[in-house]
């Protein structure tokens, strides 16, 4: 396999050197590096190219650096049915930058790429209804995001007296901060199935 995908970003690499900036195969999987620019061209030519024929995205995603100028990574995953083969492709991002969509290469990429914006805050210039899909209207921040707090910055619950649902700031209680770092088995005062054959040995 690793031969054969070797052979596959070599090949990739010659037809289109104006998209790749490198590649590599580490862990049986073939990953490719692109410019933000070309992206959509690139995609186009993985899916019509006979040798590639990567026509089934499988997903996308992203990953947050905070300490790099390029903060993001925005990471394709797609599948070639007809090669059986796999490819990741990783486009570098800066946090004011936005990111052509590819949802005229790839319908599926619609949802994709709103999940992307909704946890992380990247855009996707030419995307045909960008807004958020998984998190409620209003919500503040991208939960994926390294910076953003475990607690969010607002909690909801039903108010029984207003009868509908309210949106407050976080108020944690000294008891949420408290931890005890103990693991599961150090709190627990029972015998575990096996132990007993410790204490026979005795």
């Amino acid at each position: 396999m690793t031969t054969a995908l070797q052979e596959l970003g070599t090949h990739i690499e010659i037809k289109r050197p104006d998209c790749v900036l490198s590649w590599d195969v580490s862990f049986d999987e073939l990953t490719v590096d692109v410019a933000r620019a070309n992206i959509v061209g690139f995609v186009e030519f993985l899916k019509a190219d006979r040798t590639c024929q990567f026509s089934t995205l499988v997903d996308i995603t992203a990953v947050d650096y905070p300490e790099r100028a390029q903060r993001f990574d925005v990471v394709y995953h797609f599948l070639s049915m007809y090669q059986n083969h796999r490819i990741r492709l990783r486009v570098a991002v800066r946090d004011d930058e936005m990111v052509p969509s590819i949802t005229d290469v790839h319908a599926s990429a619609n949802w994709f790429e709103r999940e992307v914006f909704d946890m992380f805050g990247i855009l996707f210039s030419g995307h045909p209804d960008l807004r958020r899909i998984l998190t409620d209207y209003g919500f503040r921040g991208y939960p994926l995001r390294k910076d953003f707090p475990t607690t969010g910055y607002t909690e909801v619950r039903y108010d029984e007296s207003k009868k509908r649902v309210v949106y407050e700031p976080v108020s944690l209680v000294q008891e949420y901060r408290q931890f005890d770092f103990m693991s599961p088995w150090e709190g627990a005062h029972y015998i575990l199935p096996g132990d007993e054959k410790q204490e026979e040995a005795k």
